[in-house]
């Protein structure tokens, strides 16, 4: 089975709702008091500046940051798979890492150097195609440019097939052609029902728009904003 009919088969992803969602660090407030809900299955961006309690947001959901307040997932039966996307991926570039080594140390429990398992190949191989990146999964990781590397992140938040998935900054390093590799997938996702919690610094310069978004500046919400489809 593919990695595209897997997602047409994933159930609908949960609501995620923060209620007065607060984090402190020593004397700093980070948020205070943040509440929002996404619904279930939609595609939710996050806006904010550089500073303005993003990143943190997304740990705490996580479960990485302590907090004050309520943050609970509804799901609509068993808990499903969470799929994160993080913002770069810092390594040694002088590793011999190809494409491949880095996609199996990420989707399988066996060692990397024993090469990718047959449970994993065939998904992996099929997240590979769909961003674009099947014809250089031979090649080392440091080799390849800033939007080649976000396009392999983006292809391991497939696997496995998730229910909720998480994206800070996905688009950050992406050129015009992984930009529509970008939203392609947007589509495949909005199609599978999965809930997308997307984290932006702006919206308007990506030219790629979300179902809905919501500002955070300097740690509190604003009020949310249904985009255009």
């Amino acid at each position: 089975m593919t990695a595209q009919e897997n997602l047409s088969i994933a159930s609908s992803g949960p609501t995620l709702d923060f209620a007065d969602v607060s984090l402190t660090l020593g004397r700093t407030t980070i948020l205070d008091k943040v509440t929002f809900q996404v619904q279930p299955g939609s595609v939710h961006a996050l806006v904010g500046p550089n500073g303005g309690g993003k990143s943190s947001l997304i740990k705490t959901l996580l479960g990485q940051m302590p907090h004050q307040g309520r943050l609970s997932l509804q799901w609509p039966g068993e808990p499903g798979t969470i799929g994160y996307v993080p913002q770069a991926l810092e390594f040694d570039r002088g590793l011999p890492m190809t494409v491949d080594d880095f996609m199996a140390a990420m989707c399988q429990r066996r060692p990397a150097f024993l090469g990718l398992s047959k449970r994993y190949a065939g998904a992996i191989g099929d997240a590979l195609e769909r961003v674009g990146m099947q014809d250089k999964r031979k090649r080392r990781m440091g080799a390849l440019s800033g939007g080649e590397r976000q396009r392999v992140l983006l292809a391991q938040g497939l696997i496995p097939a998730p229910q909720l998935l998480v994206l800070d900054e996905p688009m950050s390093a992406l050129d015009e052609a992984g930009i529509q590799v970008f939203e392609r997938l947007l589509g495949d996702w909005r199609a599978a029902g999965i809930t997308v919690l997307w984290i932006e610094h702006d919206l308007d310069r990506s030219g790629v728009w979300p179902i809905a978004s919501l500002a955070l500046t300097a740690g509190c919400c604003s009020t949310p904003r249904r985009n255009r489809p």
